[in-house]
């Protein structure tokens, strides 16, 4: 495997012992061809994996060049959840005579609760607290890498154990992260959409959108990590007023319900944070309990493309 965030001579070190698969970022790929570290005259099979969410991510740029590098007379298989707009270029442009796999995920997915909280933006704090408290641990989603660090913080002066991965983290540093939280040391992983693709951690209860997702797919990808191999979890997103159009486009897309509610017992859920942990006046207050939304998580599609 070669990506960023890690030093050139160990990967260096593994491509001169003649591997015959090479997992790669398509970055630290380009930055290996123009070192003339590895070539790619020999390649019989090209797989790009996620190609919706590179083209997303502004990867394809980098994914076609090295694709044109390659040897023409390969296999080229493309994963994708959707096969259309930048996906479809890539498809035209290096498939020949594709075959169209459609393959539906496994339903192997427990019960999972899709919770929609309403609530003023300095409560939010509190009840991320109380949550990953009551649940033992919980993948939390922010929107921008300085609002990972600042919720991450806010945790810990609330005596969460938490950590951040972002794209400002080396990849040691994720690495290290990442190996707390699975084992336990802390209790909450604070993440960007970006910095989280491709993380697997098994057995997570809890799954938190301290800002809401972009859009159903973003929502999929996220809640994802909870309520694998039968068992259950939770997924809370917690909105303002500012985002209810949003969130119920979100909950139209997906077929759940429809409603947003104050936090369902949140006297449950409350942890104070002390001052200097938050902007003034942050708090969790308790608000009169009202019906919970509960809805079983609905899996999308992923499609296999290849062809010759």
């Amino acid at each position: 495997a070669v990506y960023g965030g890690a030093g050139y001579d160990a990967q260096r070190r593994s491509l001169c012992r003649g591997p015959a698969i090479v997992v790669a970022t398509p970055g630290r790929l380009e930055d290996l061809l123009a070192r003339g570290d590895i070539v790619l005259d020999d390649v019989s099979f090209a797989v790009v994996d996620e190609a919706d969410r590179m083209a997303d991510m502004g990867f394809l740029p980098a994914v076609r060049r090295i694709l044109d590098t390659a040897r023409p007379n390969r296999q080229t298989l493309l994963f994708s959840a959707t096969l259309d707009g930048d996906v479809d270029v890539l498809v035209k442009r290096y498939q020949r005579n594709p075959a169209r796999h459609d393959v539906a995920e496994v339903d192997n997915q427990g019960d999972v609760d899709h919770l929609f909280w309403s609530v003023e933006r300095d409560r939010r704090i509190g009840l991320t607290a109380g949550l990953v408290k009551r649940h033992g641990s919980a993948m939390v989603f922010c929107r921008t890498k300085h609002g990972a660090d600042r919720l991450t913080r806010q945790l810990v002066a609330a005596g969460i154990g938490a950590v951040a991965i972002h794209g400002n983290r080396t990849q040691a540093q994720r690495e290290r992260a990442l190996a707390a939280f699975r084992s336990g040391k802390v209790q909450a992983l604070v993440a960007t959409d970006v910095a989280a693709r491709g993380i697997h951690v098994e057995g997570v209860p809890c799954v938190v959108h301290f800002d809401p997702a972009a859009d159903h797919k973003d929502y999929l990808h996220r809640s994802g990590r909870t309520g694998r191999a039968g068992a259950s979890g939770i997924v809370v997103t917690l909105l303002g007023n500012e985002h209810r159009a949003a969130v119920r486009g979100i909950q139209r897309g997906l077929g759940l319900p429809e409603r947003l509610d104050q936090p369902d017992g949140a006297a449950h859920y409350r942890v104070e944070v002390a001052p200097h942990a938050a902007a003034p006046t942050r708090h969790a207050a308790a608000t009169r309990p009202k019906p919970r939304v509960r809805a079983t998580r609905r899996s999308g599609n992923r499609r296999l493309q290849s062809g010759r």
